[in-house]
């Protein structure tokens, strides 16, 4: 197993990269990734514990729960001691009567909070989560990733929720309580209720748009798993201008992989001759580079194959010069990719 981090203070310790289940989620839901082979994605998560990946992280609303079945499918076997921490969410649902085809609503009602959580544990085939997070502020909204769409719900409070969540720690049922896609204003008012215990952002060498919430949790002895890494598939190396996504794979319509597409290739690109130096795939100096950034514990990644993680678990070991991170922060400057600042 590689070196490990402390993960804020929750007495926990991670590797650099955990695993991430949306990818293996299938099809026939909103946001899927397109169509997959289950026991391509079981073998997929036990090559990413084999490979040396202490945690996994996943969430009921990835294939209405099809992902953390698969995650307890996959664990089930591995002895007490071998098995990685889990990390799961709360407050993306679709209630009854909804077409659940469509997108989940923005819901952490006491009540649906509890409710997902009994049903996390038996699909993930456990009795407690090691970290248990809000996916999302509650807005009562129609999600719609990037935004939101029409209010359907009285929201419920931040205060409200974020206590349900401390008391569930407290019951023992989970060990470590977390914020997904929450701002700087939120955590603060989180954080005077109870400890948060973690974040989970998105951070990308494209997407860098949460460096002050970062820069929170280093500053609240507060954990930090970045999500979308690799800019959901961009940054691996292998996308090219001439790919045609399919209809069902929620990429197609974003603008990262339409209009943003020619500045985020060009610093794929750039990337090239740093991996080439390094003799790792760009992919893995894309991970080196989001988990090099102060306060961060750690990045998921997501793969369908046993294939796609190892082209990318070198950065699990992989160092960043000085030089390496100059030469990049000139590569996002001058190509226009994303936003956010190019260097800590």
């Amino acid at each position: 197993m590689s070196d490990t981090r402390p993960f804020g203070d929750t007495g926990m310790n991670l590797t650099p990269l955990g695993f991430g289940t949306w990818v293996i989620a299938g099809s026939g839901w909103q946001y899927s990734w397109g169509a997959t082979d289950d026991a391509e994605s079981i073998a997929a998560i036990r090559h990413a514990v084999d490979s040396g990946l202490n945690w996994l992280d996943t969430a009921p609303a990835y294939g209405l729960g099809h992902a953390e079945t698969l995650v307890g499918r996959a664990l089930a076997e591995l002895p007490e001691a071998d098995r990685p921490y889990l990390f799961t969410k709360t407050g993306l649902i679709w209630e009854e009567g909804d077409d659940r085809s469509g997108p989940p609503r923005r819901i952490m009602r006491p009540e649906t909070i509890r409710a997902e959580l009994e049903s996390s544990l038996r699909r993930l085939r456990v009795d407690h989560i090691d970290l248990y997070q809000v996916h999302w502020p509650d807005t009562g909204a129609v999600f719609v990733y990037g935004g939101e769409g029409e209010s359907l719900a009285q929201p419920t409070p931040l205060e409200e929720y974020w206590q349900i969540m401390a008391d569930l720690k407290k019951e023992g049922k989970v060990r470590a309580i977390g914020l997904s896609n929450h701002d700087v204003a939120e955590l603060d008012r989180a954080e005077a209720i109870a400890h948060v215990d973690a974040i989970q952002p998105p951070f990308s060498a494209v997407n860098r748009g949460s460096a002050p919430e970062i820069a929170w949790a280093q500053a609240h002895s507060t954990g930090v798993i970045a999500y979308s890494p690799l800019q959901s598939g961009l940054l691996t190396g292998a996308f090219t201008a001439d790919r045609k996504l399919t209809a069902d794979d929620w990429r197609s319509g974003s603008p990262d992989f339409t209009t943003g597409l020619p500045a985020n290739l060009a610093l794929v690109d750039a990337l090239r001759p740093i991996a080439a130096r390094h003799g790792v795939t760009v992919a893995e100096v894309a991970l080196a580079w989001v988990t090099s950034w102060p306060g961060i514990t750690g990045a998921i990644v997501g793969a369908r194959s046993t294939t796609q993680i190892d082209g990318w678990t070198g950065a699990l070991t992989l160092a960043l010069t000085r030089a390496d991170l100059d030469e990049i922060a000139i590569a996002i400057s001058t190509t226009g990719a994303g936003t956010g600042p190019a260097r800590p």
